[in-house]
């Protein structure tokens, strides 16, 4: 059984940086993409980042330049180095692995086969 473990949220003042990670287990880690979603309240869940079973990195347009995602295929971990965060961050921040099959590149919730159970970030002005 596939499980995500999401860990590192907290509070922050804006300009703050916090180290968001994710904890895998169940089938073989390295062959999936894996993927950061966010939910702001009020707002849909959307995409964040992404990094490929190749270690390729994908970012959304409004972190560019800010966050940093990464995977240790050795310890079945991602993580999402947050810099120069903005009161708009706010969210509940999701990890999330691709399907089995097809492969993809975990650009869309669509691509996803399992999620974790969030952690809250909330950056203050």
């Amino acid at each position: 059984q596939v499980q995500l473990v999401e860990s590192g949220g907290g509070s922050v003042q804006a300009g703050g940086s916090l180290r968001l990670s994710c904890a895998a287990s169940g089938r073989t880690y390295s062959i999936d993409c894996v993927a950061w979603f966010r939910q702001a309240p009020g707002k849909e869940r959307e995409w964040v980042s992404s990094v490929n079973s190749r270690g390729i990195a994908y970012y959304a347009d409004s972190v560019k330049g800010r966050f940093t995602a990464s995977r240790d295929n050795a310890k079945n971990a991602l993580y999402l180095q947050m810099n120069t965060l903005k009161p708009e961050d706010t969210a509940t921040y999701y990890c999330a692995r691709g399907r089995a099959w097809p492969p993809n590149n975990c650009l869309s919730e669509a691509d996803i086969g399992y999620w974790g159970q969030g952690t809250q970030v909330t950056v203050s002005s």
